[in-house]
Parts: C-alpha cells; structure tokens; sequence
C-alpha cells in the first residue's frame, strides 16, 4: 500500500510541474500582450472566410507563423518578419499550422492582393502554379451561361475557362478571400523609438 500512494504521490507532483511549465508559465507570459495598433479585429466577412478556411482543411497544409532568420530559410521565400504573439490576438483558435506542405500564409494578404488571383487559384491552382498540390475548390463557385446582377465573375486564364461558361464565386469564396487577403501583417510589431 505504501508504494501505491508513493507512487500516485510522484504521478501528482509530475502532472503539477508539467501544468505549470506547460500552460501556467506560459499563460502568465501572454497574458499582458496587446495588439499592435496597426492589427485589426476581423470583419464579419473575415470571420465566415475563417470558418470556411477551417472546414476547408487549409490549416493542415498552410502555416501562419515566419520563423526567424535563424530557423528558416522564411524570410528568402518573401514571407515577411517573424511572428510575434501580438500578431494573434484576435485569433481564436490560433491557426498556426503544424505543416508546410504549401506556402506559409501569414501575409498573404500582402503577397496577393488580387481577389481575381485569390478566386482563381482557389477554383484551379495549377492555372497559377503548374507544380501546385493543392486541390481544387470547384464547389466554392458555380458556372453559369451568363453573369446575373451581383454575380462576381472570376476572370481566369483562358485555358481554364470552362468552353461557352462563365465562372461565378459564392458568397463563400468570396468571404474565404476576404480572409486571405486580410492576412497582411506588415506593420512593425516595435513602437517607433522616441524623437527628441
């Protein structure tokens, strides 16, 4: 019986030491952190594109996270600056990623601009990157004959323009863009220093 309670004893104070070291130290460090001034909170359209971005499964194959210069080869990729907590604070769950299988996401928003480019290469990727092994989003657009009044015609290259139809986003992928395009983190993350 003695060595039973030892040992629940010695599971107990590992199980403490791992919470405090693993979610209480770092909750404590996080927890003042505030956003940038340049950061914004997500629209309402940025969040159903979220939503949408995460039924998607985007996460499992993109990041949201440049590692440092001295991690990672992110910087020659023209991914931007390293992440700082600050850069998440409106996320909620953070989307990091665990995976690069393609592109790191982070910033682009500022990499692409270009809503047509962004609903092109969500409806065929390989119009963009031949190379590309990223899936197809054809279910996030209709085709039709003819455009109807607030249809948004996505104008893709013409070797992928299904033959006598148009390409029309929903409003799904019009949301899915509008939360990628909002992915642009190119403030400074560092006050300006103070002038005299």
């Amino acid at each position: 019986m003695e060595n039973e309670v030892k040992l629940a004893a010695g599971a107990m104070v590992a199980l403490a030491v791992a919470t405090g070291a693993l979610v209480v130290m770092p909750y404590i460090q996080v927890s003042d952190i505030r956003p940038p001034p340049a950061l914004k909170p997500y629209s309402d359209q940025q969040l159903r594109g979220r939503g949408i971005y995460v039924s998607n499964g985007c996460v499992y194959c993109h990041s949201q996270q440049p590692r440092d210069r001295s991690l990672g080869p992110d910087h020659a990729r023209g991914w931007g600056r390293p992440s700082v907590p600050a850069d998440y604070v409106y996320d909620r769950p953070h989307l990091l990623g665990t995976m690069r299988t393609g592109p790191d996401l982070f910033n682009i928003g500022a990499r692409q601009p270009s809503k047509d480019w962004h609903l092109g290469h969500l409806y065929q990727p390989r119009a963009y990157a031949r190379e590309s092994i990223m899936p197809a989003y054809p279910f996030l657009f209709r085709t039709k004959d003819a455009p109807e009044t607030g249809d948004f015609v996505v104008n893709l290259p013409a070797s992928h323009v299904p033959p006598g139809k148009i390409v029309v986003a929903t409003q799904e992928a019009l949301d899915l863009v509008a939360y990628l395009q909002g992915l642009d983190h190119t403030y400074p993350v560092l006050p300006a220093p103070d002038t005299p």
